[in-house]
């Protein structure tokens, strides 16, 4: 069975059938991932790009969870322009699809998603209910949900392991109640492509009113099979994908936009689809979304890890420099990689700095950053000869973070072997300077205790890890920190050429976004 040549929907109007609908769920489902938390500001920062980027749908965040959550929802919705903007309600959950709707209010277009399990396993062990009584939610949540907005999504969570029968009739009913798009999640990770696709061409064959709908795909990455099962889904039918940048989410993460689309680009020949994407941004939005989560994309991710097109082997490299497209199949530039060959060094002025930066992908900062990047950039060259690419993204980094509550201003210390080291920490907490001093077992533990000392928390270090930055004794260092406090765990990132100031730096973007994240408290059942 053919997909529908057009539909028509609330919030898009008419829809050709083969324009495919990118649902970005970052900011939802991604900052679930365990270690990731984002701030009002960051979220905001995140909403606009990916407007820019050219998603269709946002889904900003689950109002029902926390104040922090509804208030972050409620500005992208007034805020982000160009997008639908999309709130998590549970189908069983009154006060979720309420708060979901208050949330959105601003939005000059607005989605309200919600979701129920639908598996026997989920039904029986984690909803204790009846599918009976499952059913009768799904007309009583998503008639709530048009009543707040014309455009409606219903999931079914678990969708992949859920009966076909009992899958069928979820779907009619959400669609008598009003849902406009239909969402069958591989929650767990557990199917196959073919599943997938056999799965939407199910629905679309047997449930009344299938032709009026749009089917979506949301394909977690546990056993790896996140965007062929997605590809597999479109296949299908399915005309809206859910995915998130880098492919973050819960577990081992959600199906990756920027994998997806180039898929659709470079093998249209395959899959014949459009969709709205920028894929000149890609490179830049995964930056971004690095820089505030403080993961780093692994090098040979693909599409925007560094080594995505890097050729080391001599018979590659000889093809590549003859005609590029023996061994790439798609163009560096067209997912945002310059070839820029500007050297940086300590004669570098302003001006040249903020051209590397565009090029890097971080567009314009604001003037404070900017001055604050280009500070720590004419210090380092000082100690350099050579800045690489990846020398500026390192301390741009930290500058670009939006620090909430504490911000590092300056260490003193004094170590002598096998005697206590000493550090002497300034911190600004609340804009007021904060200044402590402590002993410990080398200068990191030192300067750790008086971070304690200056800040008092109980979070428990659970990771430090220091790595270089580029080659060389003078390489910057760029740490990681792990903070868990009470089951949550936040990571933190920071560079600077002093080792121990980098391990500093990133406790406080730790800690700055442990602060963040003890607002959140998790609804039940809070997956889809």
């Amino acid at each position: 069975m053919s997909a529908s040549p057009t539909i028509t929907h609330p919030s898009f109007g008419t829809i050709d059938a083969n324009r495919v609908i990118i649902f970005d769920t970052t900011l939802r489902d991604g900052e679930q991932s365990p270690g990731f938390s984002m701030n009002l500001a960051e979220k905001l920062r995140m909403a606009e790009a990916l407007a820019a980027l050219g998603v269709d749908v946002i889904e900003a965040g689950f109002p029902v969870a926390s104040k922090g959550d509804f208030e972050s929802v409620n500005q992208i919705a007034r805020n982000t322009k160009g997008a639908v903007i999309c709130a998590l309600a549970r189908t069983g959950g009154p006060k979720d699809i309420i708060a979901a709707g208050e949330a959105l209010a601003p939005a000059e277009r607005k989605r309200i998603h919600n979701f129920i399990s639908t598996s026997p396993l989920h039904m029986k062990y984690k909803l204790r209910m009846e599918p009976e009584t499952v059913l009768e939610l799904i007309t009583t949540g998503n008639t709530a949900a048009r009543n707040l907005t014309d455009d409606v999504e219903w999931s079914a969570e678990d969708g992949s392991r859920t009966e076909p029968d009992f899958l069928c009739r979820c779907v009619e009913a959400a669609i008598k109640a009003g849902a406009n798009t239909i969402n069958i999640p591989d929650t767990v990770g557990y199917a196959t492509p073919e599943d997938m696709e056999r799965i939407f061409t199910m629905l679309r064959e047997r449930v009344p009113g299938a032709d009026q709908v749009i089917f979506s795909a949301h394909n977690h990455n546990d056993l790896g099979l996140g965007v062929a099962n997605t590809l597999a889904s479109v296949r299908g039918g399915a005309r809206q994908i859910e995915c998130t940048i880098n492919g973050i989410g819960e577990r081992a993460g959600n199906a990756a936009l920027e994998e997806i689309v180039m898929a659709i680009r470079t093998r249209n020949d395959q899959y014949p689809y459009t969709t709205g994407i920028h894929t000149q941004s890609l490179l830049k939005m995964s930056r971004m979304l690095a820089t505030i989560t403080s993961f780093d994309v692994q090098p040979n991710k693909a599409i925007v890890g560094r080594n995505a097109f890097a050729h080391e082997s001599g018979i590659h490299q000889d093809g590549v420099l003859k005609n590029a497209a023996t061994y790439e199949i798609m163009t560096p530039e067209s997912v945002g990689w310059s070839r820029s060959s500007l050297v940086m060094g300590k004669h570098s002025g302003r001006a040249a700095f903020r051209d590397k930066i565009k090029a890097l992908g971080y567009g314009e900062l604001e003037d404070a950053k900017l001055n604050d990047a280009f500070s720590r950039f004419k210090d380092l060259a000082d100690r350099k000869k050579v800045v690489y690419d990846e020398d500026i993204v390192a301390l741009v980094d930290d500058e670009v973070r939006d620090h909430d509550r504490i911000r590092f201003e300056s260490l003193s210390l004094s170590s002598i072997s096998g005697k206590p080291s000493s550090a002497e920490l300034a911190l600004q907490i609340d804009g007021e300077s904060v200044v402590a001093q402590a002993e410990g077992n080398g200068p990191v533990d030192a300067a750790f205790n008086a971070l304690r000392s200056a800040f008092p928390h109980e979070a428990r270090l659970a990771l430090f890890s220091v790595g270089a930055v580029t080659e060389g004794t003078d390489a910057q260092a760029r740490t990681t920190v792990r903070l868990e406090e009470d089951g949550k765990l936040v990571d933190g990132q920071g560079a600077d050429a002093d080792t121990v100031v980098s391990a500093v730096r990133a406790y406080v973007h730790a800690l700055n976004k442990l602060l963040v994240k003890r607002d959140r408290a998790e609804p039940e059942a809070l997956q889809a």
